[in-house]
């Protein structure tokens, strides 16, 4: 029986927050039943976030989840800190008590708590931790243990939760429809949830975080892609997650850099007295960390223009090309093409080093 999944966001589908339901909306190829959030139900995923671009139905309660057929559950949100709340625990319990598997992105880990484990048991169904880190991981190797001919893209931001992921998801598949051997690269929980491999670089021990992003990219190789695209996380400036961005940079390496940013925002989103560089600066900064490992130029600007008309997007940007140079768009609102188009013009026709 193939699963069927329902996705709990309690009370944050709408936010920024629910990123991890959003992006299973969208791009996942298992089959979304329901998403469970009462502040929002009787409506659809597609009505309350747009970008969702599936009619997946909001449900009030567990129960109305699991009769809509649901095997699955999964935590569709990706709070600060990544924690398990008491509520959210509830909510597992009644989950499992239904006969449902769940799924989990968070920092805690489902498997390593004995009461869940045994109430899993009890009711004969899994726990899944997304974050897990596999066994092995250690250092780099650096750039050189790289197969030639590989490129890699890597996605990059002005803050979290801007849509570094969507963009490499939605770069992935305009380059697979026009025939390139390419493949989304999962570094966090969503991805992971939605292409079933990768590994969640923010709950890697600090020394390996590099380590874990070369392993991905050769095991991208493996699976017999040409092309990478490796999702980005966190962001370089950012007073909590900084570390995990500059891990991910120098551990892939990559060739080409696409730098994501929400259309408008001046402050970082979780800390609101820390401001967000130009756009020119951030160009700048991320080219500079990167240069000594494996030099990389960002191709293009990503706006996540959510919450403005279509004029108001195009205003925005039109403005961040002229303030950069650089080619920029709204890979979800307006199709990838344009971006696309940018990193492939910036890679470099042979880029892996024999």
């Amino acid at each position: 029986m193939s699963e069927k999944v329902a996705i709990f966001a309690e009370g944050l589908f709408e936010t920024p927050n629910g990123k991890t339901g959003h992006g299973v909306v969208r791009y996942a190829a298992r089959e979304v039943v329901a998403v469970v959030d009462s502040t929002h139900a009787g409506s659809t995923a597609e009505q309350v976030v747009p970008y969702c671009g599936r009619p997946v139905p909001i449900v009030a309660t567990l129960r109305e989840a699991a009769d809509l057929g649901a095997t699955v559950l999964l935590i569709g949100v990706a709070p600060l800190g990544g924690a398990l709340t008491p509520e959210w625990r509830l909510a597992l319990e009644e989950a499992m008590a239904l006969g449902l598997d769940v799924e989990a992105g968070l920092h805690t880990v489902l498997g390593d708590d004995a009461d869940l484990v045994a109430l899993a048991e009890r009711h004969g169904v899994a726990l899944r931790d997304l974050r897990t880190s596999p066994p092995g991981l250690s250092v780099p190797q650096g750039p050189r243990a790289r197969p030639a001919g590989l490129r890699v893209v890597h996605s990059v931001g002005s803050d979290c939760a801007i849509g570094k992921m969507s963009v490499t998801l939605e770069l992935d598949k305009t380059a697979r429809a026009r025939g390139e051997r390419s493949a989304f690269v999962a570094t966090g929980q969503t991805g992971i949830a939605i292409t079933g491999w990768g590994i969640a670089v923010d709950h890697v021990i600090s020394d390996f975080i590099a380590g874990a992003a070369e392993r991905l990219v050769l095991e991208g190789a493996e699976r017999g892609n040409d092309l990478l695209f490796v999702e980005g996380q966190g962001a370089l400036h950012h007073p909590a997650y900084s570390g995990v961005t500059l891990g991910l940079l120098h551990g892939s390496a990559p060739d080409v850099l696409v730098l994501a940013h929400r259309a408008g925002t001046t402050v970082n989103s979780d800390y609101t007295d820390t401001p967000l560089l130009p756009l020119p600066a951030l160009v700048a900064a991320y080219e500079a960390v990167v240069a000594p490992v494996k030099p990389a130029k960002v191709a293009a600007i990503a706006l996540n223009t959510a919450g403005l008309t279509d004029d108001e997007a195009r205003a925005a940007i039109s403005e961040a090309e002229r303030e950069t140079g650089l080619p920029a768009d709204d890979v979800v609102r307006f199709g990838a093409g344009k971006l696309l188009d940018a990193v492939l013009a910036a890679l470099p026709a042979t880029s892996g080093v024999s």
